[in-house]
């Protein structure tokens, strides 16, 4: 590449980055605005407003002056009423409600009126169809309910023109099992997992994409090779996704299979992660779905001060839907921040882990 075709790619990549920044400042607007005007906001916010000494729809201009409002509170979601979170623009809407996994504690909830079919219908945008084609049936197999993701993953299979099949897994209970030191009964319980899968794998021949975790991938690949199935795209998310499974999934379970890794949340929807590139040494880097969602990583000591690129901070999630507003939430998660890039130009996240600080205190990867 020369000088000068490097220069016009960084004007172009820097063009791109201030108009994102630009329209992410604009939905910051509108999505205040929305969630602080009696005509459409939730009873949460409006309350909040009547103590803050300043309207919101005023003072707050973009992304930087949210942290006017402080940051939010984990406890917040935790318990109910639930449907203090609901606009007013949707109340006579049909509601569902979403809870987190419960690793730290009572659960968090979350309400969706469609905030998940349209996170869902954006990543569909991002799966090639060569490795999801059209028309294709899908196999969901992990966690279920009371989570989000089974009616995600099954809206993104029929935005797709397919059908998806369910294995269902509780991984409250596979926490209590590991708690309780059950190992023999949590192996049980993951075979069972396990051959309900095969059982439909070998009997619906349509099925051509799956959803899993990195546990339950793994698992399965040790009784069926889903190349010789038939299996050409898989979606796969979890605690355990790094670069060292990643790199096994792409060499050894599954190569040649559109590999998709995912990271994604009850809060936050779901991210995007960059193309794959093998000088990239099988490090993930994911990219929130801008501007619905923004991850700024700071530093754990001082959350005001966000850290260099390459540098290891604590996520700050900010979630902005018209039926989700959840500005600057510290998340139990800490990455490396990357660079924009072309395709998604703003900051990413590399190599998502857990908080070392809660290492001892926390389960998770139990699927």
């Amino acid at each position: 590449m020369g000088q000068a075709q490097a220069a016009t790619e960084l004007q172009s990549l820097e063009a791109r980055v201030a108009a994102a920044r630009q329209r992410l400042d604009e939905h910051v607007r509108e999505m205040v605005h929305w969630h602080f005007s009696p005509e459409t906001g939730c009873p949460f916010w409006l309350e909040r407003a009547a103590g803050l000494g300043f309207d919101p729809r005023v003072e707050i201009a973009g992304y930087g002056d949210l942290r006017k409002l402080g940051y939010f509170q984990d406890g917040w979601l935790r318990g109910g009423p639930v449907r203090r979170w609901l606009p007013k623009a949707y109340e006579n809407e049909p509601v569902y409600v979403f809870e987190t996994g419960g690793s730290t504690g009572v659960p968090k909830c979350r309400i969706n009126v469609r905030d998940f079919e349209i996170d869902y219908e954006q990543f569909s945008l991002s799966l090639s169809e060569k490795g999801f084609p059209k028309g294709s049936d899908w196999l969901m197999l992990g966690p279920t309910g009371p989570r989000r993701l089974r009616l995600a993953v099954e809206h993104l299979a029929q935005t797709r023109g397919g059908i998806c099949f369910f294995v269902d897994l509780d991984p409250r209970w596979v926490n209590v099992l590991l708690r309780q030191g059950k190992h023999q009964e949590m192996e049980a319980y993951k075979s069972h997992v396990i051959d309900q899968a095969l059982k439909i794998l070998r009997v619906h021949e349509g099925i051509r994409c799956l959803f899993t975790t990195p546990k339950l991938l793994e698992a399965l690949c040790e009784k069926i090779s889903l190349t010789k199935i038939g299996i050409s795209g898989i979606f796969c998310g979890g605690t355990e996704m790094d670069a060292q499974f990643h790199r096994f999934a792409r060499e050894e379970l599954v190569p040649g299979v559109d590999f998709v890794p995912t990271y994604g949340n009850t809060l936050m929807g779901l991210a995007l992660n960059k193309p794959f590139d093998r000088d990239d040494d099988y490090a993930i880097t994911y990219y929130p779905a801008h501007p619905r969602a923004l991850i700024e990583l700071v530093d754990p000591e001082d959350t005001e001060r966000t850290v260099g690129y390459g540098e290891t901070g604590q996520v700050m999630l900010t979630t902005l839907t018209k039926e989700l507003f959840m500005p600057r939430f510290l998340e139990r998660d800490e990455a490396e921040r990357a660079e924009p890039i072309e395709v998604y130009p703003w900051d990413g996240v590399r190599d998502l882990r857990l908080l070392k600080s809660l290492e001892e205190s926390v389960t998770v990867g139990v699927y």
